[in-house]
């Protein structure tokens, strides 16, 4: 394994050993309030706009299909869809921790028969072309090489399949900033290959059409709120605004995160 490949795996071992949280909630942070590398948790206290519209998207596509959890993390999108009826879900991530997250998460969850989780490599999975109807991602893409992450994603990705993505993007300088002053958070590959509008421009090279949104910009005022009863009015606020200022394009693109849909291989 070549070494960018190393510190990425025992980033995430380090970060995901014997911790099962992913989502954000009250409860998650105060369990993980003592651990530094977990600091960014409350970021996502304000994410259910653009996770919600990930999830119908990831819903209507993965009834009785086979579906691929690309770098699965914690395992949070794979179990949502092992309980949303797919046929088979499998995981993978680069992470021995994660993987054994996973599997116990299903297991307690009663999804183990129909959720699989395997440590492999993203950047060359030992799947048969053509394996999977549904592939998805969330916040996986910017630890890859992209282009060789797109080729295995088109690559195991049935001709009129769909790989539905959710990622951060890197326009908005006071974001990047925070980024670059947090490294202890973060592996350095990973601040230098956050996605950008031409990087999202690049899958239309592995797929047939792209349809995609952005999502928190004002939002993310309402974080230093998430303890207080003022959270939830601010919040759905600024949800609404974000949802008119995110239209315009030149402002769309220092939004947090971008939510798409990539159908059809090339």
């Amino acid at each position: 394994m070549e070494s960018r490949k190393r510190r990425e795996a025992a980033f995430h071992d380090h970060l995901r050993g014997g911790r099962m949280e992913q989502r954000w909630s009250l409860e998650a942070e105060e369990r993980t309030k003592d651990s530094s590398e977990w600091q960014n948790l409350r970021w996502y206290s304000i994410e259910r706009r653009s996770l919600n519209y990930m999830r119908a998207q990831i819903g209507q596509r993965c009834v009785g299909k086979e579906v691929l959890d690309y770098c699965c993390g914690n395992g949070d999108e794979a179990l949502f869809i092992g309980g949303c009826g797919a046929a088979r879900v499998v995981g993978i991530d680069i992470s021995e921790h994660s993987v054994q997250n996973c599997r116990a998460r299903a297991e307690s969850m009663g999804l183990a028969r129909r959720v699989h989780f395997q440590v492999m490599d993203a950047e060359g999975m030992g799947f048969p072309d053509g394996s999977f109807d549904l592939v998805t991602e969330y916040g996986a893409l910017h630890h890859l090489d992209l282009g060789k992450a797109l080729d295995e994603v088109a690559r195991v990705m049935r001709p009129q399949g769909s790989f539905v993505f959710a990622e951060v993007l890197r326009h908005n300088p006071l974001i990047q900033y925070y980024r670059r002053k947090t490294m202890h958070l973060r592996t350095e590959w990973e601040v230098e290959h956050i996605l950008g509008r031409g990087d999202i421009e690049l899958m239309r090279e592995h797929f047939e059409s792209i349809e995609y949104r952005c999502f928190h910009l004002l939002t993310l005022a309402a974080v230093p709120l998430r303890r207080r009863r003022l959270f939830g009015p601010t919040l759905r606020a600024a949800e609404l605004l974000d949802s008119l200022l995110l239209r315009i394009p030149w402002i769309k693109w220092q939004a947090w995160m971008i939510v798409g849909v990539a159908s059809g291989k090339r």
